[in-house]
Formats: structure tokens, sequence, C-alpha cells
């Protein structure tokens, strides 16, 4: 098949859900993650299946430690190169969003080879090995299955001084919450499978699902930084839940400061909204109150949208919030300077979306 046949392949029609909208329901993931097996204890453990966060990590004694995670996921673009390049920024995410510097990975790869020519899945590695090189890492190898439908992902491994960790889970009352990217890129994605996204856009969200989250390893190094995670599958509203929830807090939300995609209404016009903004919603919407002149009905769509490589949300505290929006503004970050809500103590829901 010639290179500009492959080209008019949608991926996206091969796939049943696209990118990290793909994550299993939190309901349904609570229940596999179950278990009575008692846990070899290890010491040296520092983040494990005990908390929701980003990777694992584990301390190699020597002021450091190995941070190892894995995500992979079903088409979230038509293009192959595309994708393998949105699909290796999300894996590495991971890693920066603990504040941590990635060093290795391994490729987990999916394909339908009765189906889909393997022409589309050597461009699809090749996307994840521009990522890679782009934050100075080797794709080093990995495995590959013949499966119904195409996958794709890394499993990366990083490395971080101790003092830099950061975790989603220890936040502190007080603390000023940022997010660096736009919110939704989930509602953007279904318009594009059911050929509804504009030229313009679709340029706007290839390049931001193709951007390295590498200001974590930044934002890592400042000491005021109390807690940091990526948002993906789970929408901002499930990873703040999340965060609050872990540290022990409640978190107040300001619907207008969070950063959206401007040509979010034109989409949400045409019901533009994955199924799994209806999951995510119906997970946590016990947990959460809407105050007096919030727009719910547009707050309920883009609220738990589903990210795919999604902005850094970063829990600071208030004296070291000028020093962050510095930083933000030197990585060419200035259009999220703006603080979208703080921690506060907890009450009875867990998180209060204001105007």
């Amino acid at each position: 098949m010639s290179e500009t046949e492959t080209t008019k392949i949608a991926l996206t029609q091969y796939s049943h859900a696209a990118g990290c909208g793909c994550k299993i329901a939190p309901q349904v993931l609570e229940e596999i993650l179950k278990s009575s097996t008692v846990e070899v204890e290890n010491k040296k453990l520092m983040v494990g299946n005990k908390s929701n966060d980003d990777a694992a990590v584990y301390d190699l004694g020597n002021g450091t430690a190995l941070i190892s995670t894995t995500d992979f996921f079903m088409p979230i673009l038509d293009d192959a190169f595309d994708f393998g390049r949105v699909a290796a920024a999300n894996a590495i995410s991971d890693v920066y969003a603990m504040g941590g510097t990635p060093t290795l990975a391994l490729a987990i790869l999916g394909w339908p080879v009765n189906k889909l020519p393997t022409a589309l899945a050597q461009q699809v590695l090749e996307g994840a090995r521009s990522i890679c090189r782009e934050a100075g890492i080797p794709l080093a190898g990995g495995h590959s299955i013949d499966s119904l439908e195409p996958m794709f992902g890394l499993s990366v491994n990083g490395l971080i001084n101790l003092p830099h960790l950061k975790q989603n889970n220890t936040a502190k009352v007080g603390d000023v919450l940022f997010l660096t990217k736009n919110i939704g890129t989930g509602i953007l994605a279904t318009a594009q499978k059911r050929k509804l996204l504009k030229d313009e856009d679709q340029m706007v969200l290839v390049k931001q699902l193709t951007t390295l989250n590498s200001f974590g390893e930044k934002a890592g190094k400042l000491a005021g930084v109390s807690a940091m995670t990526d948002v993906t599958g789970f929408g901002l509203l499930g990873h703040l839940v999340e965060m609050a929830e872990g540290s022990g807090l409640s978190a107040e939300l300001s619907y207008e400061a969070v950063p959206k995609f401007e040509s979010l209404p034109n989409y949400l016009s045409q019901n533009s909204v994955p199924d799994s903004t209806f999951r995510n919603w119906n997970a946590y919407s016990t947990k959460v109150e809407f105050l007096e002149g919030v727009n719910v009905a547009e707050a309920f769509s883009v609220l738990p949208d589903p990210q795919t490589n999604g902005g850094l949300l970063i829990a600071v505290r208030p004296e070291a919030a000028e020093e962050l929006v510095k930083l933000l503004k030197s990585a060419g970050l200035d259009k999220f300077t703006r603080p979208i809500g703080k921690m506060v103590e907890k009450t009875t829901k867990v998180i209060l979306v204001g105007k």
C-alpha cells in the first residue's frame, strides 16, 4: 500500500474510544484493584498502589529515586504519525508530573494486522521516536501484539532528586491552583471523529496533544509547590477530586478561570461530548457543588471532559505563587498564569465550583 493510500485511513474509525477516554470508569477501576493479597513489603517503594498517583517511585538509596510508569490507549487522531506523538507525550507526562526527568522508554504496540497496514504501525513508532528525541530519551525497545483494535503507548522510566519529588496527595490548605493547558481535548477529538472539526481547530488540537509537559521538571524544583499531577482521562474534575481527597481537603474552583479552547461553545452546541464525560460525571457528581452564577450546563460538559496529555495541575503555597508565575512566563506559558482555584479545609463537598 502506497504512502498516499495509507494517509487516507482514519485510525479513529478503528477504535471504540479515543485517547485517555479509553480509561476504565473510576468505580469499575476501584473494583478491579481490590485485593486481599498481602503485598511484599518494600521500604524503598515510596509511591505505589496505596495512592492514586501518576507513577511508581522507588528510592535508589543515593538521594535519588526511580520513577516508573506506563500508559497506552487507542487512537485519538486519524494520522498515524501524530497518534504516535500524542501517545508518547502522554506517557512521558507522568514522569514530569512527579517533577522528574525521563530517561528511558519502551514501546507498547497492539495492532490489528489483518485490518490495518503495517506501514501505519511503523509511522506510529516514528511519531513516538520524534517525541522521545524531543524529551532527550531513547525508545529502547518494547513489545507488540496482534490486537482487535490499534493501541499504542510507552513504559517510561525517569529519575528525580528526592527533595524535588511531587505527589498528587500532598496539597495544603491555602494552596493556589494553576493549570498549564487548555481543557477540551475530549470535545475536540469527538468532533474530529464525527467529521465536525474545523481545520484551524484540528491544528490547535494536535499542537496541544503533542506538547510535552516538561514544565513539570522545572516546577518540581520549587519548594513552594506542594502537589502536582497531570490531567488526563478522569478530566479536571476527577483529578482535582483525587488531589483534594488524597490530601484530606476540599477545593474551590473558579470555572471562568479554567483555561479552555475558545472553540468549545461551537462544538458543545453540536453535542460533541464524549461518552466518557458522562461516565466521569457519574463517578464524581455527588462530590461537587455548583455555586450561584456558574453556567452549569456548560461546566457539566467541560470539567469532566477526558483529557489526553492534559496540563499539569499544580498546587503551590500562596507565598510561592509569584515565583511559579515567573517560571511559567519564562517557559512561554503566559496564558496559564491565572490561578483557577485554591485548596481549603475539608467540607461536605470535595469540589466547590464558583463563577
